[in-house]
């Protein structure tokens, strides 16, 4: 992701990737490594995205946006806030079209279940690097059909005792390759940008 936005000019196209990472953890910029309270055998990398510390794994659509927010299509620049405004429409969009009620909450980036036994558990994460010219990269993760537990290993996003969820534990069975698509799709619809490629 940096090479490309270090080698990207004003005529590149803004792409998205979808990835399926093995089990990670990742630190932000200003994470406190005392977040992760028992690694075990999983990796704990450190990233210069925004943000605390998360976990990837199998089962979890992540989406990296590699955009220049200086050309939005629709009304020119796109800001940071926007930006991340659209990035968390699109989860909540994608929820919904499964049936599942996801919301925003204040000062915690990412989608929390809105209703139910388990409202308040975060189903999506969001984390981005801005460079000062516009240009970001890494991205949003879902989490579809996940091994949970590594979730407990950790105090997610910062958040001691926050609960962790995926779409399968809601009782939606759906492919991930399903929601990858769906996923992308829609953060491109919310984007404005006809020519974002695929990777």
């Amino acid at each position: 992701m940096r090479a490309f936005t270090d080698a990207r000019d004003a005529n590149t196209p803004d792409e998205l990737w979808i990835v399926e990472h093995p089990p990670v953890y990742t630190l932000g910029l200003g994470a406190d490594r005392g977040h992760v309270l028992a690694a075990h055998d999983i990796p704990v990398v450190q990233t210069d995205r925004g943000g605390e510390v998360t976990f990837h794994g199998p089962g979890q659509a992540v989406v990296y946006l590699l955009m220049d927010l200086r050309r939005n299509k629709r009304g020119g620049k796109l800001y940071a806030r926007q930006f991340v405004h659209k990035i968390e429409q699109a989860v909540i969009d994608v929820l919904a079209a499964h049936g599942i009620a996801g919301e925003r909450v204040a000062g915690a980036p990412g989608i929390y279940l809105a209703d139910g036994p388990k409202r308040g558990a975060k189903i999506a994460a969001l984390g981005l690097k801005v460079r000062g010219n516009g240009c970001t990269y890494h991205g949003v993760s879902l989490n579809v059909a996940m091994d949970l537990a590594p979730f407990t290993w950790i105090n997610p996003c910062g958040y001691r005792g926050l609960e962790t969820i995926d779409m399968r534990s809601l009782g939606v069975e759906v492919a991930l390759e399903t929601v990858q698509q769906q996923l992308a799709e829609t953060l491109r619809r919310h984007l404005c940008e006809e020519d974002l490629h695929h990777e």
